[in-house]
């Protein structure tokens, strides 16, 4: 999930994906890759109290594997959770050859454990969200449906051709997904067919409408499918979550039959 944009629905987005994944029966990780760590703090986690995050990861300090965290009430979910210090790692990540590769290359040994990795890229085009676009298959992007949003839709696009050009030709962008959507409004509706036309970009649908249900669900560390499970929110993001794993779960669902 990416938007160089802040507060556009990216980390709510990641969360609500990775425990309706987990609802499909699919077992999911789901990565913190913004120093804030707003992701880890949603799923119930004190950032300031881990003793290890993505950022001894960086620094090869520990393998994913024992960084990794079981999110609680969600089975078949868990979590690479983030840390103040990973802005450090930041810094640490310039001065290193291949620095573009570094999470692509620190997730392999855990892969085959996975059905579904969800990355929370952080609100920037640094260094850390290029290792999350350079790790990933495909991009999705949250855009909330108003013209500053947009308008940072083809300075993405730019860095997105930028890694495909030079690091991974096979990343593909999935679509777009409409965040706190408003479609009383004309602008909104605006905004969202023109940033169909404009990018040619798909525009998966449903829509995520507007719902206090996501301001109040970070608070008791949950998601908005445990903490309003029958919210319009919540049945948008398992219809929008059964799209963008489809493949998987047919997979998934395959393995459990010849077993």
């Amino acid at each position: 999930m990416a938007n160089q944009k802040g507060g556009v629905g990216k980390t709510t987005t990641v969360q609500a994906l990775g425990a309706a994944a987990a609802e499909l029966g699919l077992r999911s990780l789901v990565v913190d890759l913004d120093p804030q760590a707003c992701l880890t703090y949603s799923l119930g986690f004190d950032p300031d109290g881990l003793d290890r995050s993505l950022n001894d990861v960086f620094l090869g300090q520990a393998p994913v594997a024992e960084v990794r965290r079981t999110v609680p009430g969600v089975p078949g979910l868990d979590v690479l959770p983030a840390a103040i210090e990973l802005a450090g790692a930041e810094v640490h990540l310039l001065t290193r050859t291949g620095r573009e590769h570094v999470l692509a290359r620190a997730l392999v040994p855990v892969l085959d454990q996975y059905d579904v990795v969800l990355v929370d890229c952080p609100p920037s085009l640094s260094v850390l969200t290029v290792n999350g676009l350079t790790a990933a298959t495909g991009v999705v992007i949250p855009l909330q449906c108003e013209s500053l949003s947009f308008r940072g839709v083809g300075q993405l696009l730019e860095t997105i051709e930028d890694v495909r050009t030079f690091v991974n030709p096979t990343l593909v962008v999935r679509g777009v997904i409409a965040t706190m959507f408003d479609d009383r409004t004309r602008h909104a509706r605006h905004v969202l067919e023109e940033v169909g036309r404009r990018y040619e970009l798909p525009v998966l649908q449903p829509p995520v409408r507007k719902s206090i249900r996501f301001a109040e669900a970070p608070a008791v560390g949950k998601s908005i499918l445990q903490h309003a499970p029958g919210s319009a929110g919540a049945v948008a993001y398992r219809e929008l979550a059964r799209q963008l794993t489809g493949s998987a779960v047919a997979t998934a669902t395959s393995a459990a039959t010849a077993t």
